[in-house]
């Protein structure tokens, strides 16, 4: 982030500010960065006396169930030329607006100086913020000369301790808490990176339905917004600075801009309760090498001195080269720099580092998602999933799977134009890979069926960062009267198979310790039914059926109700079903869209990161019998009237009102 004072250059009458944005030169990410100005940009107008552009400071340096210590620092600047004296009264609200504590101090400011308040307050019997609790207190910092209110602002924060152990690992509140997390990028699909706030929080909201409780901003600062809602809905978040540091085009400016750009994100980000590491960098170049680890040594003690409050780590990438005992000796000498060792795909090598060094701390901060290397290949197919080795050792306190959503960019093999290899696609729609994840991570009882047969069809991915072919769905007419061999994923205790009513058997999670029970049975159309227990007792079904031709179309918005303020969406998701409601999942129906009434479609996708299709269009095909509308709104009450039609289907209306209040 960065501003600009622009007090010397407006003058009285029309002012026009003009921003351009000249990236021309090169592309400058292996993904899609997008360019222009496609975060918020606001106007803040003050008082020469006011609290200062980032200038709140609050930490919790004594936590308990009893009592919280918060501290707050609050920097304020006189840009009169006289001394100006002035009083900050600083309250503290819960989340239902009740006042909790207020403080007043007042000082004298000497003309073109600041100055720094500091203040403590206690709470009595503070509930605290977890990703289970995500408890927001609000501090209303408000700045008075002669009785008259001249700045004020309200800073969200929570209340929480956090511990690193080298045996109990990430403490949270006295407690230990493991890392369930996905690695995202900037971009969301359709819309590339100008995101509206609602998409990225329909993104978290799926990442939280299967019991993520963790986000590693790779590899930039996101957008402000992201960091609220993680405050707000619960996720532990890393906070990253850099991708590389002197190769690239950053590198370019980087022993220039370094400082000032890590300062940015500290300062900008720093109350963010969601926040419990701070990253200084990933996949640096020459590993181990005196330049790098000087470097390295240089930015996590800028950290340490600007933010002391969390952890610093820096994603190191896996060695190539040499014997065993030289990549170790690589990786343990980086990690002597750092709070936490963050490790992309180095899950082999975690006892070799712990051995080493009995007080190492290990984090995966990128992870495949199914496959699992060798101490001699990275890219070997060991299938034990890498969330077992967090599990299984105390001192590895998460995992960052990449990635959590499909992203544009990084891009192979042709036809693709993005990363495939996630669990969510670019829609939103979750892959059935995402349900053994839900089945590890998640404490609501669930049970998931997926055919997981290698004679499917599917578009290339990333060949080590994918699963082997899998679907759910239970269409499939080139298996008549062949074995099938599919999985349930599930944490019950107990599964037992139906196919067209009658009991396959009853299978036990105890005796399928990698979550992934795998059944073989006969292939007839009709329905497949799996029911999940616990103690005996029926708590979960998933159930998939044989679909039939195309028939209609049907719309599932995700919402009835839009704000009229030209920022909020909605989003519609097209399927193509059968003449009983069942999605086909080979369907790839052209399907045209219409709106009449408020509201503009800006953007439609499908998930197929192979199709050359236009995102910015009224018109999509299906894949695997979906796609995706997204449909912002403008400033005018009134009414969207949309319509999805195709030909030889029947087509499908949804109304969505625009309002100015929600009800």
């Amino acid at each position: 982030s960065f501003y600009y004072d622009l007090t010397p250059y407006l003058k009285i009458g029309n002012n026009v500010i003009a921003v351009r944005v000249d990236n021309s030169e090169e592309p400058n990410s292996r993904w899609y960065p997008g360019s222009g100005i496609y975060r918020h940009t606001w106007i803040v107008i003050t008082d020469k006396l006011h609290i200062d552009k980032y200038g709140i400071y609050i930490t919790t340096p004594q936590v308990s169930f009893d009592l919280a210590t918060v501290s707050v620092k609050t920097t304020i600047k006189n840009e009169y030329n006289r001394g100006k004296k002035c009083s900050l009264c600083t309250k503290i609200f819960d989340e239902n607006g009740n006042k909790i504590e207020e403080k007043i101090s007042s000082v004298f400011i000497q003309g073109n100086d600041i100055f720094e308040f500091s203040q403590e307050i206690k709470i009595e019997s503070p509930r605290l913020w977890s990703p289970d609790t995500p408890i927001l207190y609000y501090l209303h910092s408000i700045l008075i000369v002669d009785d008259k209110v001249i700045d004020s602002t309200v800073t969200p924060f929570g209340i929480r301790e956090i511990k690193l152990d080298k045996d109990k690992g990430f403490m949270l509140n006295g407690k230990t808490v493991k890392m369930k997390g996905v690695n995202i990028h900037d971009d969301a699909g359709c819309v590339g990176v100008a995101v509206p706030e609602r998409v990225l929080e329909r993104r978290l909201e799926k990442l939280k339905s299967i019991g993520c409780n963790a986000i590693r901003t790779s590899h930039n600062p996101p957008a402000s917004e992201l960091l609220d809602m993680c405050d707000r809905m619960g996720f532990l978040v890393i906070d990253e600075a850099f991708d590389k540091w002197y190769s690239g085009y950053y590198g370019e400016v980087f022993d220039e801009w370094w400082e000032r750009d890590l300062e940015a994100m500290l300062l900008r980000d720093r109350n963010h309760p969601s926040i419990v590491m701070w990253s200084v960098g990933n996949e640096i170049e020459d590993q181990g090498s005196e330049r790098m680890i000087k470097t390295l040594k240089k930015l996590v003690n800028y950290v340490h001195t600007k933010e002391p409050t969390r952890p610093v780590t820096c994603a190191l990438a896996p060695e190539r080269e040499g014997s065993v005992e030289d990549k170790v000796k690589i990786v343990t000498k980086m990690a002597k720099e750092m709070d936490v060792l963050s490790c992309n795909y180095h899950e082999p090598f975690y006892e070799l580092y712990r051995r080493e060094n009995p007080e190492i701390i290990i984090l995966g901060s990128e992870t495949f998602t199914f496959f699992r290397g060798t101490i001699y290949d990275i890219k070997a197919f060991d299938d034990k999933n890498p969330w077992f080795d967090v599990m299984e050792k105390n001192y590895v306190i998460g995992q960052f799977l990449w990635s959590g959503i499909d992203y544009l960019g990084e891009a192979e093999p042709w036809p693709s134009k993005g990363w495939s290899a996630g669990i969510i696609d670019t829609c939103g729609f979750l892959k059935p890979r995402a349900y053994f994840f839900k089945s590890v991570w998640s404490k609501s009882p669930m049970v998931h069926i997926a055919v997981f047969d290698d004679r499917m069809e599917t578009n290339p991915e990333k060949l080590h960062w994918n699963w082997p072919k899998i679907a759910s769905h239970w269409t499939f007419p080139y298996f008549k009267n062949d074995i099938v061999r599919f999985i349930t994923f599930t944490n019950c205790e107990e599964v037992e198979l139906f196919v067209n009513g009658v009991s396959k058997g009853t299978k036990y999670l105890a005796d399928f310790p990698d979550h992934m029970m795998i059944w073989y049975v006969p292939y007839e159309e009709g329905h497949v039914k799996a029911v999940g227990k616990l103690a005996g007792e029926k708590v979960c079904v998933h159930e998939l059926h044989t679909a039939g031709e195309p028939a209609r179309i049907e719309l599932k918005p995700d919402t009835k109700e839009i704000m009229a303020n030209g920022r909020d969406v909605v989003h519609i998701e097209v399927m193509v079903v059968d003449d009983r409601g069942v999605l086909v999942p080979y369907a790839d129906n052209d399907i045209t869209f219409h709106i009449n009434g408020c509201g503009k479609i800006i953007g439609v996708d499908n998930g197929d990161l192979c199709s050359n299709e236009l995102y910015k269009t009224n018109q999509r095909k299906a894949y695997k019998g979906r796609a995706l509308v997204i449909i912002q709104s403008t400033t005018e009450e009134g009414q969207i009237e949309f319509t999805a039609n195709s030909p030889d289907l029947e087509s499908c209306k949804v109304f969505i009102r625009q309002k100015k209040k929600h009800n």
